[in-house]
């Protein structure tokens, strides 16, 4: 090609696609794994709209596409990073205890006070089903998809230690719960949740954020309280009510879900910074 003054210049061929998706993700790391989640989870809403998958949302899509998006920017060494953190169990006990506490003690507490605004006793048939919840615990734990505990490696994981640096860990637990909230958002329209839990996931990521940074950054500590809610609150408390009382232990969890969270906020707090 020449240009007005006579010199010639050539012109560089274009990237191959797979390297501009490449360059596009290393340079916009974070927008590329909201991108990439969306895709991963959300793929299932169609087919479950038409009654050919039993949820509408792949409840492992955060966590591959933190994989997708480390293996374009950080290669095996990051993705090694993440996998540690999920595996990473030596961490003090009373951290381990606090993770398996908090999300129980909440629920139990929403649970009493729905009993005493006058919602229904559960059954002697409805309590006894507490002897399965060890092998539902392991399950929703171990098996992706099967509750919501493989979102962490995505949302604890990758994306909060990357914001953490400029927005610390308050500002960040609150802008991670906006944009998780949004991510359950075939859940709630495909009524599978209630709307109540949007308010929920915001004011958890706040409890969450601060345990994940006090314990030491253990992805698998989280994983391990988000499979405890989910056991307890998701799949043994809720079953026990209908209709309004339904309603209603939906509204209070959430609510005590967004006392404790005010009240980290409104502490001191953890400096805590992302070690990665």
């Amino acid at each position: 090609m020449t240009n007005s003054s006579g010199s010639s210049r050539t012109l560089s061929p274009p990237l191959p696609f797979r390297l501009r998706i490449r360059a596009v993700v290393r340079s916009h790391p974070l927008t590329s794994f909201l991108l990439f989640t969306v895709v991963l989870s959300w793929w299932p809403w169609p087919l479950y709209a038409t009654g050919h998958f039993p949820l509408p949302i792949a409840s492992f899509g955060p966590f591959l596409a933190a994989l997708l998006v480390l293996g374009l920017t950080e290669g095996r060494p990051g993705i090694r990073v993440l996998v540690s953190s999920m595996l990473h169990w030596r961490v003090r006990g009373r951290w381990w205890l606090a993770v398996i506490a908090v999300p129980v003690v909440i629920t139990l507490a929403a649970l009493t006070v729905n009993l005493l605004l006058g919602a229904q006793q559960p059954s002697v048939s409805q309590l006894r089903a507490w002897t399965g919840l060890p092998l539902t615990f392991a399950a929703v734990l171990l098996v992706p998809g099967f509750g919501g505990t493989w979102e962490e490696p995505g949302w604890r994981g990758y994306a909060l230690p990357r914001l953490l640096h400029r927005w610390g860990w308050k500002t960040s637990s609150l802008m991670l719960g906006a944009v998780g909230a949004a991510w359950h958002l075939p859940l709630i329209l495909s009524d599978q949740i209630s709307w109540w839990d949007l308010l929920l996931v915001v004011a958890s990521n706040v409890v969450l954020a601060r345990l994940f940074l006090a314990s030491g950054q253990s992805v698998l500590l989280m994983m391990v309280l988000h499979a405890t809610n989910n056991t307890v609150s998701g799949n043994f408390v809720s079953r026990f009510f209908t209709g309004a009382d339904a309603s209603h232990q939906a509204a209070i969890t959430a609510l005590v879900w967004a006392a404790v969270a005010a009240a980290l906020l409104a502490g001191k707090g953890t400096k805590a910074t992302c070690q990665r």
